[in-house]
């Protein structure tokens, strides 16, 4: 653990003595402590103390487990192992606690935990574009076994970041622990240890590169039996992760029914875009009420930019400076402007959401890009055999490449008709990265 950002011993001492309502002299007598030995305690005169005098503390100030561990590792951080084997709980390994209700996933909530509840299903990739929500859904279904089962869950940040979840506490040398296995290979025997034949949940949030980890997470599920791991991913490694569960933005309506003029609950109603966004704009601006004019703009807003959650609040936060119709026509004309929100959530380069879409656009080879580049051309929704013969390219080939694109979440499915044929569409934003793009090499051709 960070000792800069780890609170000391004296410091978790006095916070728990000031939690339990205690001065130090009714302390003393409850724990049969010195006043003299708690006090030199909380000003770091004593950094190790015995073991019998912590735990006599902690029962006199009834302290959870995880506030025990605390104190513990606080005292001695060589005993992490030891320690925390003896104490390993749902209490003391709990995923991050949800900021909002999740909305628009309970099929995909339940096919998750579905899988989780298999016990042939132990390492599962949840898979798509930036910005969709699959840390999001992740947690719920984290949230859902530890509340249910109290199964500890092990929430690893992969990429440190403003939404990195819990960094201190008992819970980070075990979270510690499995970043250094996956990245090094160490601390294999320590995890092991403590998880050993345990249920538990460890949940790899952002691990975009899961192919060099694909043997250690074997090894450490062979090792711990009744161990489950999710992955979450921008993108499909080879070899994937486990099972892959791919994660689409969510359902958003189309061009013909956002322009309808039934009542806005219809416009709502089946359409989770349209409510998470409605959402987003009440706790931004509450004086707008979900009027049918209200809702059909956010409507046509949710269709522009394709459902996408992260997307969807990002643009909310503009209706601070603009009327949802104002945001309507920067919607239909420039949507990448409204993607990143008003003020960039971090400066760290390429964290935004544009940069990461462009990003997954640059990560396609020459046949990839060649083939979104017609798909965009189609007409929609287009099936794979109309984009084979738009391509000319055998139709296996196609089928291969266009499943490629579906799970980097590039295009998404397009809602069927009953025994009708499946059919596609390519994202709006996807859309508007690759006409942002295009000038620039027509120029070069041009130059040629």
């Amino acid at each position: 653990m960070n000792s800069e950002s780890t609170p000391g011993l004296d410091v978790l001492l006095q916070n728990a003595r000031r939690r339990a309502g205690l001065t130090q002299t009714q302390l003393a007598g409850l724990a049969t402590v010195s006043v003299r030995a708690i006090r030199d305690l909380e000003q770091g005169r004593v950094r190790n103390p015995r073991k019998e005098t912590l735990r006599l503390l902690a029962d006199a100030m009834r302290m959870s487990d995880a506030r025990r561990v605390e104190l513990e590792l606080a005292a001695d951080a060589h005993a992490a192992g030891r320690v925390l084997q003896s104490l390993y709980s749902a209490e003391l390994a709990a995923p991050p606690t949800p900021l909002r209700p999740l909305t628009g996933r309970r099929a995909e909530l339940e096919a998750l935990t579905e899988r989780l509840d298999n016990r042939h299903d132990r390492l599962l990739t949840l898979v798509g574009l930036a910005g969709v929500g699959k840390s999001r859904l992740a947690q719920e279904a984290a949230t859902v076994l530890h509340t249910r089962d109290r199964m500890p869950v092990l929430w690893v940040p992969m990429a440190h970041g403003p939404d990195a979840g819990p960094e201190q506490g008992p819970q980070a040398p075990l979270a510690e622990w499995v970043r250094s296995l996956i990245r090094d290979g160490d601390r294999f025997e320590e995890l092991t240890s403590v998880i050993g034949s345990k249920p538990t949940l460890i949940v790899l949030d952002g691990l975009d590169d899961s192919a060099p980890a694909v043997p250690v997470l074997l090894n450490l599920l062979r090792a711990c039996e009744r161990l489950k791991i999710i992955v979450t991913s921008r993108r499909v490694t080879r070899p994937p992760a486990g099972r892959l569960l791919p994660l689409g933005p969510l359902p958003a309506p189309a061009p013909h029914t956002a322009g309808s003029t039934l009542p806005g609950d219809s416009l709502v109603a089946g359409r989770p875009a349209v409510e998470l966004m409605l959402s987003y704009v009440s706790h931004m601006r509450p004086d707008l009420l979900p009027t049918d004019t209200v809702t059909t703009a956010v409507a046509h807003i949710c269709h522009r930019l394709d459902g996408i959650p992260q997307a969807l609040e990002a643009a909310a936060s503009w209706l601070l400076l603009y009327s949802p119709d104002q945001l309507l026509e920067i919607a239909r004309s420039t949507p990448l402007l409204l993607v990143d929100g008003v003020t960039p959530a971090t400066s760290d380069p390429g964290a935004t959401l544009s940069e990461q879409l462009g990003a997954a656009l640059a990560e396609l080879d020459a046949r990839a890009a060649a083939l979104l580049t017609t798909l965009a051309a189609l007409p929609e929704p287009w099936t794979v055999d109309a984009a084979a013969r738009a391509g000319g390219r055998p139709l296996s080939e196609t089928a291969r490449d266009v499943h490629d694109l579906l799970l980097r979440g590039l295009i998404r499915q397009h809602p069927a008709e009953p025994g009708g044929p499946v059919g596609f569409t390519v994202l709006n934003l996807v859309r508007e990265l690759m006409a942002a793009r295009r000038p620039t090499a027509d120029l070069v051709g041009a130059s040629d």
